[in-house]
């Protein structure tokens, strides 16, 4: 399976939730952003507790994250935008 995309998608959902890196890092249990900053610009893989914890909290399913042929929405569904306030 190729996942190519994975930090793309990552750093878009982010985005759509208004989080910083460091934010983001803190949420997922990590002290510093590097390591995410890294799988963004796809220099890490993530590991398969990251894309767990991120699948779980975006509300998205690791399908969605791995396979680099599905795409994400455009735009958060309202009930998770709200969620992320």
């Amino acid at each position: 399976m190729r996942m190519q995309r994975f930090g793309e998608k990552l750093r878009s959902l982010r985005k759509q939730r208004g989080l910083t890196l460091q934010e983001m890092a803190h949420t997922v249990g990590f002290a510093t952003h590097s390591y995410l900053s890294k799988v963004e610009r796809g220099q890490k893989m993530p590991t398969s507790q990251l894309i767990l914890d991120i699948s779980r909290f975006f509300h998205v399913s690791s399908d969605l994250l791995l396979k680099d042929e599905l795409e994400l929405e455009q735009e958060l569904p309202s009930n998770q935008k709200e969620s992320a306030s």
